[in-house]
């Protein structure tokens, strides 16, 4: 009570000071300098600060993010809690039991990082590796070069395995590579977005015991989407992203150890590169090290971690194995649809397929850029081009393109897309039409050319309707016609 009485004192003779100094005449002197002070903003609000946040709907079915459930924004909307306070630690212990049922592990070292994917594959390299330390990377798409140069900017000894984006390293060629290089770490990409390609796993860990190497794997594009089993194939060190198949806003990304890893990670000789990414701290944080008090390390993403936790739960609700099955439906849906359109998938071999991210190749000669902008403009679709090296192998890949999909989205959309009209459109966009009346030819005139193609109307044609033709896919040598109705038709004869 004294003190309560003494603080309240304080106060008010802390006000009456303030009010005496406020009525007293101000001197000539000081009034310029305050004058100055007050104007001293040079650089005035910027006008689109001035005006309400506008974001647009649309469908996003490139690599990631992925559209959100109504559900995860509402958690990640909630009110902001003290990153250190004891509610928050049970939502990270919610999290943690969350990625093990994901990761099919029961790993104590199971954390979610503050950061996107790339956050979880820097972690699991500065924590594992030192410098001069062999590090052994299967680069098949861009994820193996990023883990290379992450690695080589460490300091460690970089080797490499290169193949074409979509290649497979066969577990024959897996163990001569660490027989002749003897890494510490293994990299391998689980779900290579950007050749769509999920890599076989199976038997690679068994040979990274037998060669003492720690085995380290992506699967920031296929975790939730297509099956994988962390404990079972002797996985040492697993990571995702939240914003893919979690189908969670970008920021957080579920990293977990196994005891071999936390041997060589906790017994380094020097410490990590990075102290953000330190697990000797990170594991405190997130109260997997045995001590009764979690500290300060830095301030987590609260509000992402609400929202990892809840797709975390919706995953748990509808079981793995449900959501795998559903993945793979509705990709095969996808599959077919794009070959009855006359376009070839990339990844030959179904079983090879990452479900959650197709590739395609598209039509020779058309603009890809332009198909891209169009179907953005006019479908509120989002669907991107390749990344690292597939983005340059446009001849020999007649241009990569990736197409991911959110099932509810997709069951939406699946009819409209499916009769061909965005793609068709998109086409036809890069293709001017235009009527011959007097022969009842249809023209095509490729853009930027002179030279034009007839091709003859099919019998019987409806009223009503002119015949189009998907250029270069072709069924039985034959080219593939469409029937589009003639008032969506622009005629420029």
């Amino acid at each position: 009570m004294m003190q309560r009485a003494l603080f309240r004192r304080g106060a008010l003779l802390a006000q009456k000071a303030a009010v005496e100094v406020s009525l007293l005449p101000m001197s000539a002197p000081l009034q310029p300098r305050l004058d100055r002070a007050m104007s001293s903003v040079t650089i005035p609000p910027p006008e689109c600060m001035l005006r309400p946040l506008e974001v647009p709907f649309r469908y996003l079915f490139g690599p990631g993010p992925s559209n959100v459930p109504p559900r995860v924004l509402a958690a990640g909307g909630r009110a902001i809690i003290g990153h250190l306070h004891p509610e928050m630690f049970e939502i990270m212990n919610d999290i943690k039991k969350g990625i093990q049922y994901a990761f099919q592990t029961q790993n104590n070292m199971t954390i979610a990082m503050s950061g996107s994917g790339h956050a979880a594959m820097e972690c699991a390299v500065f924590n594992t590796v030192e410098p001069g330390e062999s590090v052994l990377v299967a680069v098949n798409g861009i994820w193996g070069e990023r883990v290379a140069e992450i690695a080589e900017r460490m300091g460690a000894n970089v080797h490499t395995m290169v193949k074409a984006p979509g290649g497979i390293f066969s577990n024959e060629e897996i163990e001569k590579a660490l027989a002749k290089h003897k890494p510490v770490l293994f990299f391998l990409t689980h779900g290579e977005s950007s050749a769509g390609l999920a890599h076989p796993v199976d038997g690679i860990g068994d040979l990274c015991r037998k060669h003492n190497t720690l085995f380290l794997v992506d699967t920031v594009a296929s975790l939730g989407a297509t099956p994988i089993f962390m404990d079972q194939q002797n996985i040492d060190i697993l990571y995702t992203g939240s914003q893919k198949a979690l189908n969670a806003p970008p920021g957080t990304a579920p990293i977990s150890f196994n005891e071999r890893a936390c041997q060589k990670m906790f017994n380094r000789k020097t410490k990590p590169v990075s102290y953000l990414f330190d697990m000797t701290h990170l594991s405190n944080y997130w109260g997997n090290d045995g001590q009764p008090a979690r500290l300060y390390h830095h301030t987590g993403p609260v509000s992402g971690l609400f929202s990892l936790r809840e797709s975390l739960a919706i995953l748990a609700e509808k079981g793995l194995e449900e959501s795998w099955r559903q993945h793979r439906e509705v990709s095969g849906y996808l599959w077919k649809g794009l070959e009855d359109m006359g376009l070839k998938l990339f990844i030959q071999n179904k079983d090879l397929r990452l479900p959650s991210v197709t590739t395609i190749a598209i039509p020779e000669g058309y603009n890809w850029r332009e198909m891209l902008q169009y179907i953005m403009k006019h479908h509120n679709m989002e669907m991107t081009g390749g990344l690292g090296p597939s983005a340059g192998m446009t001849e020999l890949l007649k241009d990569l393109r990736r197409f991911n999909y959110l099932k509810r989205d997709w069951e939406r959309e699946q009819s409209r897309w499916l009769r061909k009209d965005a793609m068709k459109r998109v086409l036809d966009e890069q293709y001017p039409k235009m009527k011959d009346l007097s022969g009842g030819w249809i023209c095509y005139k490729a853009t930027g050319g002179s030279e034009e193609r007839k091709l003859s109307v099919v019998p019987n044609e409806p009223e009503g309707y002119i015949v189009r033709m998907l250029k270069s896919a072709t069924t039985n040598g034959k080219p593939i016609l469409y029937l589009v109705p003639l008032q969506e038709e622009i005629d420029t004869s």
